[in-house]
């Protein structure tokens, strides 16, 4: 104020109304700048007079900016940027005294030291206020990086994601999910930086703290966000856990949006860390949790309670009710040992389907198919699905290794029953 670079405006709603409407006739930009700056060139006299009658007021900029200047500025993303200079004489304080987000910025970073600002493309629009406030309280600027907006796809047409519309906008949709934070961060870390994805090809088990994020490796267009690949990401970080790790974190999520699923889980500790390490802890471990939310459904069938309810059989290429029948009894009188090591358990597994006319071997099958039924997939896929229900799951002999034999043989007889 002492040195003319702000001024107190006494407009009413009324009067800036008024000035917007004029604004909007004489076809110009909207805005109190120039003339339309009604308290602007106020004499002392009158400004006296206002502030002794109690008129409210706001402190306003005197901007020295002119329509017909530009600035250039390097943004550490997009490179160098050219401007209009800022005319506008924006509000500093407002008539409680408080200030405004713009007069904040400057002031608030330039007392915490702040080197570096990165902030949303929509802030770009403002740069040239912030740098102006900067030069008129006497403060270095900051470098600035502007980030681009994240889209969506919606009908092939790109959109700034949405706070309304979209529910992955909000953190609180990845809690109720149950997608790690770490798996976020790594899509994001993505999505955001073209160096990564070779880095994370080159470094698979770093923790991401030791990338080395270059903001001029930034794309400068708007990313499109895809679930499906946050979703893929996702489980390959879950992937990396131990079981003990997918437990408690499990656990923690479904203490909040799964009772039923925490309780069983409690109940079941021990044998639910077995459950879940089935695959787990090898250089190709399974990936067949993208969430939370997931496993239940993911692991069910290795519960006896849920099992007993389960009946939807996902049968596959062998799907005839006696011929299921007489391979399970086989496999069972013949072929079953739960003490047996997984190389013994599929080369039995080998003899049963070359008794019952299959291919010991998936390659022997698809070199001569009319010489055979099927092949040894087949014959183990009828033991996985009337020990799970399901055609598709983690590895069978290790599934079995965690039933026990009493329950192997229950379950078997249970379904030929």
């Amino acid at each position: 104020v002492l040195k003319g670079l702000a001024y107190p405006c006494f407009c009413t709603e009324e009067e800036l109304e008024a000035v917007r409407l004029q604004q909007e006739t004489d076809k110009v930009l909207t805005g109190y700048y120039g003339k339309y700056a009604v308290c602007r060139d106020l004499s002392l006299e009158t400004i006296e007079e206002n502030l002794k009658a109690g008129k409210p007021y706001v402190l306003r900029l005197r901007s020295q900016g002119s329509p017909e200047n530009e600035i250039t500025f390097t943004d550490s993303i997009k490179g160098e940027i050219k401007l209009p200079e800022n005319i506008h004489d924006v509000v500093l304080l407002k008539k409680d005294g408080i200030p405004t987000y713009h007069f904040a910025h400057a002031v608030d970073d330039h007392l915490m030291r702040v080197t570096q600002v990165i902030r949303g493309d929509e802030w770009v629009s403002s740069l040239p206020l912030h740098l102006e406030l900067f030069r008129a309280l006497g403060f270095k600027p900051p470098k600035y990086a502007h980030t681009a907006t994240i889209m969506k796809d919606e009908n092939g047409s790109k959109r700034k994601i949405s706070k309304r519309k979209d529910p992955e906008a909000a953190v609180s949709y990845y809690h109720e999910e149950g997608i790690p934070a770490d798996a976020v961060v790594e899509y994001l870390l993505n999505i955001a930086n073209s160096t990564f994805e070779p880095w994370r090809r080159a470094n698979p088990n770093k923790p991401v703290e030791e990338f080395d994020l270059q903001l001029n490796k930034m794309s400068v267009s708007g990313a499109v966000f895809d679930m499906v690949k946050l979703l893929d990401v996702s489980k390959n970080v879950i992937s990396k856990y131990t079981a003990e790790k997918i437990y408690e974190e499990t656990l923690k999520w479904a203490e909040k949006y799964n009772q039923e699923f925490a309780k069983l889980l409690k109940e079941n500790k021990d044998y639910s860390i077995k459950v879940l390490n089935i695959e787990r802890g090898k250089a190709k471990p399974r990936k067949d949790i993208a969430k939370w939310s997931d496993v239940e459904n993911t692991i069910e069938y290795m519960y006896n309670d849920i099992f007993e309810n389960m009946n939807d059989y996902e049968f596959q290429k062998i799907n005839d009710e006696a011929e299921i029948k007489d391979i399970l009894n086989s496999y069972i009188e013949k072929h079953f040992n739960i003490s047996d090591d997984k190389e013994t358990w599929f080369n039995k597994m080998k003899d049963l389907a070359e008794e019952k006319g299959y291919a010991r071997e998936v390659k022997e099958y698809k070199a001569n198919p009319e010489a055979y039924k099927g092949h040894v997939g087949d014959i183990s896929t009828v033991i996985r699905v009337a020990l799970t229900t399901r055609h598709n799951t983690p590895d069978l002999y290790e599934i079995m290794q965690v039933l026990g034999k009493e329950e192997v043989e229950k379950r078997i007889q249970d379904f030929i029953g």
